[in-house]
């Protein structure tokens, strides 16, 4: 009762109204594979649970989804909560002053004692103030591979780079798709990949000096163009329906047996728990990825920000949507069918199977944890990287020194 009473005094204080009704709240997602709508109704069945409405405004694609959202927030008809990933995506709602201040709640509940890591934290809270929730930490830096896959083919699961190269050819030629990759959303699938690949070549100090300082001499490296031409390597042995295909899809393809290997962050666990597949019988999950011995973990997440309504029921409904996002039972049933780590560790995750565990136990190391690239550069810089990515997969006459050179050039010039 303590906390409801929070809840609505800040709403009345906020908008000067004492009567308390039920509302309704939109919330916009991209949240749509089976995995993810599993999730997401974890949020939807709390919120429902309180008397207030959870109203589902999901949206395929990130970047269709965001555009969406800044669209109707700068257009005057924002939607009342919405999705966005750690990082730079949403500093303009905040200047233009579009956001509800969860400061007074983030102060009551004490987010700041309990939610972690830093990386995670830190862009929520800007100058002393909370402006998202932070809802889950999503690990990227994971390789799904089938195990049925690597079988048929007379070959055991790699564990290395060099490894997993050597065992495409064989791959190809027992009919398993070798490396499966999506090409949809803009590229940001093959992204991923690239920025894993730097990660294993120069480890977490020299990325963050690349994204964060733009430092073009280690851009324009060898280490830089060895991860460009595995990438390219990588490409010539994905399948004809790749560029147009999601990542969920070809997660499929790997859960069938159809595909030998996806590096894709950990969101995918949510799709082989769905298709109930075991970790380490029908597939394995493979940190770092395919590094002997993992010493970083690339950390993302997904945060919601809510907007202000000039209505004090649906202002009070945003506030106990915010604080049930992050509390403690809510943060294991929603991160168990996500396949992420919650945001907190006092929080019962008796139910992560080994994949989770293993997640969460390179967590509590401080100094492996190394931020999504997107919390130092801006949505336009990253869709410039995508599309460098993209060409250098999907075109054959682009080079791997050719795309290095484009990288190179983005660094120099970005914002």
């Amino acid at each position: 009762m303590k906390k409801f009473a929070v809840v609505a005094a800040m709403a009345t204080a906020l908008l000067g109204s004492t009567a308390v009704h039920a509302a309704d709240v939109e919330v916009v997602h991209w949240w749509t594979s089976g995995g993810e709508q599993a999730a997401v109704k974890v949020f939807a069945d709390a919120l429902d649970a309180t008397g207030d409405h959870w109203v589902d405004g999901a949206i395929a694609l990130g970047e269709t989804a965001r555009a969406t959202i800044m669209q109707r927030a700068l257009g005057g008809d924002p939607p009342d909560a919405a999705q966005f990933n750690p990082g730079r995506q949403y500093e303009d709602l905040i200047q233009a002053g579009l956001l509800l201040d969860l400061t007074p709640l983030a102060e009551e509940e004490g987010w700041n004692d309990f939610i972690r890591p830093d990386q995670i934290k830190e862009p929520c809270l800007i100058d002393g103030k909370w402006w998202c929730v932070p809802v889950n930490i999503h690990m990227q830096n994971w390789a799904w591979a089938s195990i049925p896959a690597f079988t048929k083919a007379g070959l055991e699961v790699p564990v290395t780079w060099d490894d997993y190269l050597a065992d495409l050819p064989k791959l190809k030629d027992a009919g398993v798709i070798p490396f499966a990759v999506g090409g949809d959303g803009g590229g940001w699938q093959i992204s991923l990949l690239a920025n894993q690949l730097i990660l294993a070549q120069l480890g977490a100090e020299q990325v963050e000096k690349i994204w964060k300082d733009a430092d073009v001499e280690l851009a324009a490296g060898p280490e830089v163009l060895k991860a460009f031409t595995t990438l390219k390597t990588l490409g010539s042995y994905a399948d004809t329906g790749s560029p147009n295909r999601s990542w969920a899809d070809t997660t499929s393809l790997v859960i069938k047996g159809d595909a030998a290997l996806q590096v894709m962050g950990d969101w995918a666990q949510g799709e082989f728990q769905l298709a109930g597949q075991k970790p380490d019988v029908d597939y394995a999950c493979l940190l770092g990825p395919l590094v002997a011995e993992p010493k970083h973990v690339r950390t993302g997440g997904d945060i919601f920000v809510f907007f202000k309504q000039n209505d004090a029921d649906v202002e009070r409904a945003q506030l106990e949507l915010a604080s049930l996002m992050v509390s403690p039972a809510v943060q294991a049933k929603f991160n168990t069918a996500k396949g992420s780590a919650p945001v907190r560790d006092d929080v019962d995750m008796s139910l992560a199977n080994d994949c989770m565990k293993k997640a969460i136990g390179v967590l509590s190391q401080p100094d492996a944890v190394v931020p999504d690239t997107n919390q130092w550069r801006n949505e336009a810089f990253t869709t410039a990287q995508n599309a460098i990515f993209s060409d250098l997969i999907y075109n054959a006459d682009t080079t791997p020194e050719a795309a290095q050179a484009q990288f190179v050039d983005l660094l120099q010039n970005a914002d």
